[in-house]
């Protein structure tokens, strides 16, 4: 069979791969409902592989990248998971102290896509620092589908204050000039938009399809956003209308973009929900934006 491309797949079969990464199915009832699909020559096995993550050959930025210098660090989170281990990358060769970026992963721990992201960023100028908020069980395990189990045993405003550490440590970092600012995928999206919430001294937050605070929680937010959704991504965008609307009352900075017939998660190229040409402007918007309120 040829191999297969994101054309070749139904949007029910993507949809229902958002209710797996999302625990809204588990992995019995994913692969039953798959079968439906299995016709014209596709199996349950050949659909399952393809909507998997593959980051063997999705890696941009490798971790022996002469341009970079990233290594893992552990920091103290008092209020969180007590101490944190994080990836922390900088440009090579730079002597001048750097703004930072704090880049938190999706609903499954520091996989290789959050690693690659951290390093991307880091070419492009920043510090940054990527935490794995499962440190406190062992840290990823290797594997999205544990990593997800292990998130869920996590309380998520303890993971919170986690990422709010990060930012604490880049802050005083030797290298860092104390512009901070955060991107953030899927539960890291959240994370992003409730830093926002939290630190009145953030200066610039990029939540990726990310859950919206409260009305009375946005009325808190000092940081400049720039706010990226998927349009095809309806349990995410269902929450932009109170959102904006809470912004607005507020007069609160913030940009908006959506990217037209593309799903949750097109940003990672890990997975077939990826579209290159969303992704890749998503990704300029977001390090221009950087480039400009961090300073």
């Amino acid at each position: 069979m040829k191999p297969l491309k994101k054309e070749d797949i139904n949007q029910d079969v993507f949809d229902l791969y958002d209710d797996y990464a999302h625990n809204k199915i588990d992995r019995r009832q994913f692969v039953e409902k798959l079968s439906l699909y299995a016709i014209g020559g596709l199996t349950v096995s050949s659909l399952l592989s393809f909507m998997s993550p593959n980051y063997a050959d999705s890696i941009l930025v490798k971790p022996d990248d002469e341009r970079i210098e990233s290594d893992y660090i552990t920091y103290e989170s008092p209020k969180g998971g007590g101490t944190i281990k994080g990836l922390l990358s900088t440009p090579s060769n730079t002597s001048k102290k750097l703004p930072g970026i704090v880049v938190v992963h999706e609903n499954r721990g520091l996989n290789p896509y959050i690693e690659d992201v951290g390093r991307r960023a880091a070419l492009d100028g920043f510090i940054t620092l990527a935490p794995d908020a499962l440190t406190p069980l062992g840290g990823y395990p290797g594997n999205d589908d544990d990593g997800r189990a292990l998130q869920r045993q996590r309380d998520r405003n303890e993971m919170l204050e986690d990422f709010i550490a990060a930012y604490d440590y880049l802050k005083t970092h030797e290298n860092c000039d104390g512009n901070i600012g955060v991107v953030g995928f899927c539960f890291g999206g959240w994370i992003a938009n409730m830093m926002a919430v939290r630190i009145p001294e953030l200066k610039a937050a990029v939540p990726f399809y990310g859950g919206q605070p409260t009305a009375e929680e946005a009325a808190q937010i000092k940081a400049h956003l720039l706010l990226q959704y998927a349009g095809l991504d309806t349990r995410v965008n269902e929450g932009w209308p109170a959102y904006e609307a809470a912004l607005k009352e507020n007069n609160i900075e913030y940009t908006v973009h959506f990217y037209p017939y593309v799903n949750h998660g097109f940003h990672n190229n890990t997975t077939p929900r990826f579209d290159k040409a969303a992704a890749d402007l998503a990704w300029s918007r977001t390090i221009s934006f950087f480039k400009e309120k961090l300073k």
